[in-house]
């Protein structure tokens, strides 16, 4: 095997809100969307109702430092199922810098664990944004060795 680096990159699905999710994200983090196809855009006899055309199949959203997030809605005819079992965890190197995203994705969410001190991080914070996406949010973790 060659060497590289392995980094999962997180797949969100939405429930038609796929485009405001992503362009929510981008404003926040400081990322771009650098693609986003619809149902409607994608090649072949795929049958698509003229009400989903416009939903995303794949959007990818750049993060600063090189992360990539990814994300689409869910597909016509399926039934949309909340995120369940799975947080996504963001570090910050200062509080400020996390308090700023926290307060963010806090915003017409619900917070699940309040942005406060812990033995693992100066501040640590969890919410349920309200696209349904959970986040854990370190600013300036503690050094483990």
């Amino acid at each position: 095997m060659e060497d590289f680096t392995l980094q999962p990159i997180p797949y969100l699905s939405f429930d038609a809100n796929c485009t405001e999710a992503l362009d929510f994200y981008a404003k926040l983090f400081g990322g771009t969307v650098v693609s986003k196809m619809t149902f409607g855009d994608m090649p072949g006899d795929f049958p698509v109702p003229d009400e989903s055309k416009n939903l995303v199949v794949n959007g990818m959203l750049a993060l600063p430092g090189g992360a990539m997030l990814y994300g689409g809605d869910t597909p016509p005819g399926r039934s949309h199922s909340p995120m369940t079992g799975l947080m996504l965890t963001l570090n910050f190197p200062t509080v400020d810098q996390a308090q700023r995203v926290f307060d963010g994705l806090a915003e017409s969410g619900e917070v699940t664990m309040p942005f406060a001190p812990t033995f693992w991080s100066e501040k640590f914070g969890m919410v349920t944004d309200k696209f349904g996406i959970h986040w854990g949010v370190n600013g300036n973790l503690a050094a483990h060795g």
